[in-house]
């Protein structure tokens, strides 16, 4: 996990998939964060991202590094209301901080469970790790 968390960090932006209906959703995310040993992401309430996860809370999240690398993490996203799961996270990202506060009714985080990441490149076999 530590070193999926370490790649997306690398990236800076990655895209994150979901599903409205049968149509699937993709949009850059940029954040990420471990907090009591889980990899979370954050988004707020009022975005359709919000209710899409959860309707159905399977994603997929991809990023690219120096073009030749790239990795898949196929997950479920679990939400945590948790004001101490949103500080966190927040606090890793101060420049967040004017449009989200941990105790307002738009933020909020989701770990990931059950995850599958596979880092590629052009030039190695792929490799997968499960946390």
């Amino acid at each position: 996990m530590r070193e999926v968390y370490e790649f997306l960090k690398q990236c800076g932006t990655y895209y994150l998939a979901t599903q409205e209906g049968d149509q699937p959703r993709v949009r850059p995310f940029g954040t990420v964060n471990i907090f009591e040993n889980k990899l979370y992401i954050q988004t707020g309430k009022v975005k359709d991202v919000y209710r899409q996860l959860k309707t159905n809370p399977k994603i997929e999240i991809c990023a690219v590094l120096d073009g030749s690398k790239w990795i898949r993490v196929a997950a479920v996203a679990v939400e945590d209301d948790r004001l101490e799961a949103k500080q966190d996270l927040l606090d890793a990202y101060p420049s967040l901080q004017g449009m989200y506060k941990a105790d307002d009714d738009n933020t909020i985080v989701f770990y990931l469970k059950d995850a599958t990441a596979t880092f590629s490149s052009f030039t190695e076999a792929p490799r997968v790790i499960t946390f």
